[in-house]
């Protein structure tokens, strides 16, 4: 069996060092410190006694991690994309943290991740839980490719090797030019940022900010790659991508700085007692929407991959709880749903992930939509 699993491993999908130039910026930055990148604020990656957490955890959630039936998910087809959004900024959440957001007339895909599993090997790993809703061969014309961090789940070598051959820019934070550049993506084609850097790539702004997190793919990379989040600014709209991230005040900067946002991509799933500071829960995530200054929020990284000791629809159940307590606009769509933000107000939010999970009557009726909007209520761009 041993012998089986190291046969499996595929080397090239612990990706590369930075080296040379790369490597002299990296050592440039400011956020690189002793070696290693560090986080905007102190962060330990598990808490003590984590492995005691993990396993209450896990028992807890034993037989609820997974739905207890087929996903739904809504296919677009060609004529869906061809049909350009009436208010000029759409996005599709195809699974985890893959989104495809079309603003201003451009098309942009975060974190694509098109594999099986979300793992250096094909044999093992954490499995899908449903499929993409858009076949890899059926993506529209992309202009832009955003990755948040080198983590298997948000950085797919198959997917990267399989977008070589489109003609899509890549925007990454600095340091993950190494993982593209071995696995054929020319040095041309990559725009390599560190936090609170910009670049304009096909007409959009990619600032680089910052996030709560860590980077690790094996023992191939060791603190030379960052993390980041994502604040993408068009002619009419911005949007705004966590990437992976514990809650930190940097939020509230990041809302002064690029805010007000017509959307927000959040992480609220894949949380643990055991790492609370380095992934939201759905709590922190509406709380991070608030003080971005986000009109519509699109909870992230859940009901793809068990990753996490919760049950399968509690990011869900817990982000529409938190957000209509406060009256934050949500929006909860089934995989590959079609969303214009502007023509959604967040309040009327269908709990369709019920209808699946493994035990659902352990959740009570969602509580009246809250009366009075979340703070802040400035006006995103374009809308």
């Amino acid at each position: 069996m041993t012998g089986h699993i190291l046969t499996s491993l595929a080397p090239a999908a612990f990706g590369a060092r930075p080296t040379g130039e790369r490597l002299e910026r990296v050592r440039r930055s400011p956020h690189f410190r002793d070696g290693s990148f560090r986080n905007p604020v102190p962060t330990r990656r598990s808490s003590p006694g984590a492995l005691g957490k993990m396993y209450r955890a896990q028992k807890a959630a034993s037989g609820l991690r997974r739905p207890g039936g087929a996903v739904p998910l809504v296919r677009p087809t060609a004529a869906d994309f061809a049909d350009a959004p009436t208010t000029g900024l759409r996005a599709s959440w195809l699974g985890h943290a893959t989104v495809l957001v079309e603003m201003d007339g451009k098309r942009v895909l975060f974190d694509p991740v098109w594999s099986t599993r979300c793992s250096p090997s094909v044999a093992f790993g954490p499995a899908r839980l449903h499929a993409v809703p858009v076949r890899f061969v059926d993506l529209p014309e992309l202009d832009v490719v955003v990755i948040s961090h080198d983590h298997y789940d948000h950085l797919d070598m198959a997917t990267v090797k399989a977008l070589v051959k489109r003609d899509v820019a890549f925007v990454v934070p600095l340091g993950i030019g190494a993982h593209l550049e071995r696995w054929g993506v020319g040095p041309e084609r990559i725009t390599e940022l560190d936090w609170h850097e910009a670049g304009e790539v096909a007409g959009l702004t990619f600032t680089a900010t910052p996030a709560r997190h860590y980077c690790n793919r094996g023992a191939r990379v060791l603190g030379t790659v960052l993390w980041a989040s994502w604040v993408v600014a068009g002619p009419g709209h911005r949007v705004f991508h966590s990437g992976d991230s514990g809650y930190f005040p940097g939020f509230a900067d990041i809302g002064r700085e690029h805010g007000p946002f017509d959307l927000t991509m959040i992480q609220a799933g894949a949380y643990a007692q055991a790492w609370p500071e380095v992934h939201l829960d759905p709590e922190g995530a509406v709380q991070a929407h608030v003080e971005l200054g986000g009109r519509l929020m699109l909870p992230i990284h859940w009901g793809t991959f068990d990753l996490a000791p919760h049950a399968w629809e509690e990011p869900a159940e817990r982000s529409m709880a938190a957000a209509r307590a406060i009256g934050a606009g949500l929006v909860i769509p089934r995989p590959g749903a079609l969303v214009e933000p502007g023509l959604i107000d967040g309040t009327d939010i269908e709990p369709w992930w019920r209808e699946i999970a493994a035990n659902p009557t352990q959740w009570p009726s969602a509580p009246p939509a809250h009366t009075e909007p979340a703070q802040p209520t400035s006006s995103p761009s374009g809308v």
